[in-house]
């Protein structure tokens, strides 16, 4: 099937483009910046990436969302919080329906380019906090994207029941060089090892038993998961 993939420059995206590769004719890799604090950080490392295997990278800008829309993901917003990436301050980092209007776009360039299928990389970790990359939206997307479409453009979420330690042995089975992807929210020089996407990739690769590349800034203990006790981990 020939496909684009939605690849932001973070673990699971690139995992899911090296998954594509291997399976689908790859289109374009694609990128959004909409304003977030750490676009600049993933977009290169998302287009050196589609570079290596020989895709076309391209660069939709939404600027309006950092313009626009609350959370404190975007340039505009609060601190990113630290602590565990499903504790409830998290919530603060949802940009409002972001995987709706970027699924949006990308279905108009899949069908502009022939494709017939889109690749996302949502997973079980994504649930709690983002209701935007959970199994039920994605199913009534899908169904808006094929219906809306002459192509009858497919949702393909391969990692969707898969949690991000998952994720992180796939790609280390697909040959992915993690230290080459970006996960902090904070977009500082080096991952800071503190907010919820740092602690969610420092605890991927440990629950996976897979070596960690990622130069951090601090390694704290990880936090507990909400609900387990402190002394658990």
């Amino acid at each position: 099937m020939k496909v684009v993939v939605l690849c932001s420059g973070g673990m699971d995206s690139v995992t899911a483009l090296h998954w594509a590769r291997w399976r689908h004719d790859v289109r374009v890799a694609l990128s959004f910046d909409y304003g977030a604090k750490h676009n600049h950080r993933e977009i290169p490392l998302a287009a050196a990436q589609a570079k290596l295997i020989g895709v076309p990278h391209q660069v939709i800008r939404l600027d309006f969302i950092g313009q626009l829309f609350a959370s404190d993901l975007l340039k505009t917003g609060g601190e990113i919080p630290e602590g565990h990436y499903a504790d409830a301050n998290m919530q603060r980092t949802v940009v409002p329906f972001r995987n709706g209007i970027m699924l949006a776009a990308a279905t108009g360039l899949a069908e502009s380019v022939g494709a017939e299928g889109l690749v996302i990389a949502a997973h079980t970790g994504d649930h709690t906090i983002y209701p935007d990359c959970r199994e039920d939206f994605m199913k009534a997307m899908g169904d808006a994207m094929r219906c809306g479409t002459y192509a009858g453009v497919q949702l393909l979420r391969p990692f969707i029941a898969m949690a991000k330690a998952a994720i992180a042995a796939e790609g280390a089975r697909l040959g992915v060089d993690f230290s080459q992807t970006w996960s902090c929210y904070k977009g500082g020089a080096i991952h800071c090892g503190k907010c919820g996407t740092c602690v969610e990739r420092r605890e991927a690769f440990l629950d996976a038993g897979v070596p960690d590349p990622t130069v951090y800034e601090s390694q704290p203990p990880l936090p507990a998961k909400p609900g387990e006790h402190k002394g658990a981990k």
